[in-house]
């Protein structure tokens, strides 16, 4: 049984170093929260290698407790990951309500004066529930950072308007830095106690923008998901339990951009 956990621990610690090469080099070494496969890398292997010491020499307590301590917070790491990360999952396979009143669209990183890649993903969806529903106004949430050319609100409209979007449709907000903002800034189009919004956000995103929907006073929200990069999901679902559990206990921000 030693041998298996010091296996796995080698295995696990290997595997999350080769996903951030992955990931950094599909995504670019600034992908948000990259360092956390690091750590996970960092960790396993200090685990394998506490497990050989203590092994070697059974007469050392303090390593013996090392391990057991490790173990215990990977216990605990792992029972909150499932339980927040099977909220997230759930909420992925939302099914769009017909009808809203209003449709926000968060924004995403836009690359000069084109949607990146997740940006382009809300985009699509967005126009396909706007054809669908021809009665509802979408609202694109998204100001412009310091290396876009311009706002992710501006893409958007430009991206809609040039698919055929009518453009007396869409209400720009371009002001707004997250997540949070997103929806805070978006409530002076609306009426958040009566009207009927969906979010539209890519699908990992879901449910961390839904629940601060409701916690801003949004009576009547829902997600839209959008598709997201398979490859990039893993990675993307533990960023989002990181930013949920920062909203719920300590309400960190700035992990809110996506």
């Amino acid at each position: 049984m030693k041998h298996v956990l010091q296996t796995g621990c080698l295995g696990l610690g290997i595997l999350c170093f080769l996903y951030y090469i992955g990931i950094t080099a599909y995504a670019g070494i600034r992908t948000s929260l990259s360092w956390l496969w690091v750590l996970g890398g960092f960790f396993f292997l200090l685990l394998w290698r506490l497990q050989i010491r203590a092994a070697a020499n059974p007469e050392i307590a303090v390593l013996r407790y090392a391990v057991r301590g490790l173990f215990i917070l990977l216990i605990v790491a792992v029972a909150v990951i499932v339980l927040v990360g099977s909220r997230i999952v759930a909420a992925m396979h939302a099914q769009p309500e017909t009808g809203l009143d209003y449709v926000i669209v968060l924004g995403a990183q836009v690359r000069g004066e084109r949607p990146s890649r997740a940006l382009c993903r809300r985009l699509e969806r967005a126009e396909e529930y706007a054809r669908q529903n021809p009665d509802t106004r979408l609202i694109l949430s998204g100001g412009q950072g310091p290396d876009e050319g311009i706002s992710e609100a501006e893409c958007m409209r430009r991206y809609l308007t040039e698919h055929g979007i009518e453009e007396t449709r869409l209400l720009l907000e371009d002001q707004s830095t997250s997540t949070r903002e997103n929806l805070a800034f978006s409530e002076r189009f609306l009426d958040k106690g009566t009207d009927s919004v969906g979010i539209v956000t890519n699908s990992f995103h879901i449910y961390r923008a839904t629940m601060l929907a409701k916690t801003l006073g949004y009576a009547h929200a829902s997600g839209i998901p959008a598709s997201s990069d398979l490859g990039m999901q893993p990675h993307n679902v533990l960023r989002e339990i990181y930013a949920v559990l920062a909203e719920r206990v300590v309400n960190l921000r700035g992990y809110g951009r996506n």
